[in-house]
């Protein structure tokens, strides 16, 4: 076994690793860039080197910096996390030049499965089945657009040499296609340095269901069960789940030997997945194979008790895998969401900032918490805006799932936007509960998941009211406590002379504004409230202990917890979670002043490519500019019929978001 090793990775992926190292008594080595010269990695291991500035490519994606960093530790292997260079056969081989076990698989393993073209043919030779598509060299973008036509949209096209969603388009029509396949190619040259495309048939209401494979330097193989990740976002998993609810132990079993003969079919070793893509009819078709350890592990991990980081370190030290296909159980159910710094209702668009608050669920043998992140870290635009990974496990789904909900709420962050209240939606959300799960889960239950109908409304915007209405008086009772309690002046029920007491206040929800009134009166001695809102109507009242109200709303009664984060009320009913905030009256004192005619970032970021020129004429709906924050693209485009008259900035440059980027003249 290893003495000392050193992980080409940072947060959380490096904090896991360094964990179980720590637990087998081997020392670890960080390394690190600018931007990480204070995380939690670096702080946790034995020792840490520093590698390069912040951006990735300048850092943690040097090769050379890398086995530098091993050589000057006196480090046996490297562990490469996932991302960065786990998948990376030069690295690989660079590690064996060096003399440095690679905890990974060999180096032929994974250029086979390194890219995506060539993972399908050998797969195909293998027996494995596959999704319909194009895998071949040509590369001509007016012949790949004569292959998806025929083929038939939708069609997904994919990075040869991608992963995580990086490089990855669905086209929906013929006119869509020319610039789904540039915006993919930029992303999978920014991403891999390799811009090779396949096109595959677009399955619409797919399960995406991947199953765990170990392999040994003696020959032995196993699967670990299954994980269902179905749940996505722009391909990007948002919640994993083992076993796949539904599963049946004949399918388990035909899709775990496909799995194995994947693996075989490449002389794999260590730990790897292979994803396939489930169809309703219980047909399944290899999509790729991942050869590294998954985001999604600890789920396999909680369901069969087994640490996959440690079997990892073994085989690549020669040692044979610890069970057998048949010693290997499974238990209970294991649910994982990942914790994002992004803003769900802006189309995900990943957020930064510091963490000045953090608090978490208490951890336990239910509830895991796997992060490389502190109170008052900031989250950059330099890498992935994951800030956690959350997993519960309990004897079944539904008790997993009420677990899962439980703890969502116990999570607290301020000082940047998160999915957090996003994930508790989704997890409580009746076709979730009830396993309806296809890849294309958010957008066909995204009325339900952000709970904007006007039935979720008329129940949580009466709540959102008599909240704050009763925090306003609890606040002034604070202050005319130090004060004379009887002044007019010191009271909060809104009186005026000879009329109604009433409260105005302005709700904002789901990115509108919402007058709503609230009338006081007193029925012995208790406070009662009318709220009115639009043309509804509705009498109610209530108490405020700490962060809990109970209240009485038309005759219903029930108790909900709000959480404050940076002036934003979250409201966690048994439902759902309603986010809210007040708008304060306008006191003239924000001098800042809007920009007629212009388009701003949403976020920080860099500026990939300009698509038009200054003067040129363009339609609503025209790409204009592409971004690049946190290896993710997103496209700038025309806001109507106009002008764009001058651009603020070139390809290359770095914005904060906010930062206006061109000037533009609407069509009169």
């Amino acid at each position: 076994m290893f003495d000392k090793i050193l992980i080409a990775n940072r947060g959380e992926i490096a904090c896991r690793v360094i964990k179980t190292a720590r637990q087998m008594g081997i020392r670890t080595v960080a390394v690190y860039s600018d931007a990480d010269s204070n995380a939690l990695h670096v702080a946790m291991a034995d020792e840490a080197v520093h590698i390069g500035a912040a951006p990735s490519r300048e850092s943690y994606l040097l090769m050379e910096n890398v086995i530098k960093a091993a050589k000057q530790t006196g480090a046996q292997a490297i562990h490469p996390g996932y991302g960065f260079l786990s998948e990376n056969a030069a690295f690989c081989q660079l590690c064996i030049d060096n003399g440095i076990c690679f905890i990974g698989p060999p180096i032929t393993a994974i250029q086979a499965m390194g890219s995506k073209s060539a993972a399908k043919t050998i797969m195909e030779k293998a027996g494995v089945p596959l999704v319909p598509g194009y895998h071949g060299d040509n590369q001509d973008a007016a012949f790949l657009k004569k292959t998806a036509t025929a083929m038939g949209y939708p069609v997904l096209l994919k990075a040869a040499a991608g992963g995580g969603g990086k490089g990855m388009r669905q086209v929906w029509s013929a006119d869509e296609f020319d610039e789904a396949l540039a915006t993919a190619k930029r992303e999978a040259m920014s991403s891999f340095s390799d811009d090779i495309m396949l096109v595959e048939k677009y399955l619409t209401q797919p399960r995406h269901v991947e199953i765990q494979v170990f392999c040994d330097q003696h020959n032995n193989a196993v699967y670990l069960a299954e994980r269902d990740c179905s749940v996505q976002r722009r391909h990007q998993k948002v919640i994993e789940e083992a076993p796949a609810p539904g599963m049946s132990e004949s399918l388990r079993q035909q899709m775990g030997a496909a799995a194995i003969e994947a693996a075989q079919a490449i002389n794999y070793q260590g730990a790897g997945t292979v994803e396939f893509l489930l169809d309703s009819d219980g047909s399944f078709f290899f999509m790729e194979m991942n050869t590294r350890l998954q985001v999604e592990h600890p789920v396999t991990e909680m369901i069969t008790g087994q640490d996959l980081v440690e079997w990892q370190f073994r085989v690549a030290a020669g040692e044979p895998l610890p069970f057998q296909q048949d010693q290997i159980q499974i238990d209970g159910h294991a649910i994982e969401v990942r914790i994002y710094a992004e803003d769900p209702a802006n189309d995900f668009l990943p957020a930064t900032g510091t963490l000045s608050f953090l608090e978490t669920p208490t951890e336990d043998e239910h509830t895991r918490i796997d992060t490389g992140v502190r109170q008052g870290d900031t989250v950059s635009v330099y890498y992935d805006p994951m800030i956690a990974k959350l997993i519960v496990w309990d004897e079944d789904r539904p008790r997993a799932l009420k677990r899962m909900a439980k703890a969502l709420t116990e999570y607290r962050i301020n000082g940047v936007t998160t999915n957090i209240d996003f994930l508790y939606n989704l997890s409580t959300c009746k076709p979730f509960v009830d396993a309806d799960l296809d890849t294309g889960f958010i957008e066909k239950h995204r009325a339900e998941i952000f709970h904007d109908s006007a039935q979720d409304m008329a129940r949580d915007i009466p709540l959102a009211a008599l909240y704050l209405i009763l925090k306003q008086q609890q606040q002034a009772a604070i202050n005319s406590s130090h004060q004379d309690p009887s002044s007019p002046w010191n009271q909060s029920n809104s009186w005026r002379l000879n009329e109604a007491n009433i409260h105005c206040l302005q709700i904002q929800c789901h990115q509108k504004i919402l007058d709503v009134t609230v009338e006081e009166t007193s029925v012995a001695n208790t406070p009662r409230y009318m709220i009115r809102y639009h043309d509804t109507e509705i009498a109610a009242q209530g108490r405020l202990n700490g962060n809990i109200l109970s209240s009485d709303i038309n005759g219903y009664r029930s108790r909900v917890s709000i959480a404050e984060e940076s002036s934003v009320f979250s409201l966690y009913s048994q439902q759902s979670v309603f986010q809210f905030s007040e708008v304060l009256p306008d006191l003239g004192d924000d001098n800042s002043s809007v920009t007629d005619g212009g388009l701003t970032a949403p976020m920080n970021g860099t500026i990939v490519a300009l698509l038009v020129n200054s003067g040129a004429a363009v339609k609503q709906g025209d790409p204009l500019i592409v971004m690049e924050a946190m290896k993710m693209e997103y496209t700038i485009r025309a806001p109507g019929n106009g002008t764009v008259t001058e651009f603020y900035f070139q390809a290359g440059s770095l914005v904060d978001g906010g930062a206006e980027l061109l000037a533009f003249e609407t069509n009169a």
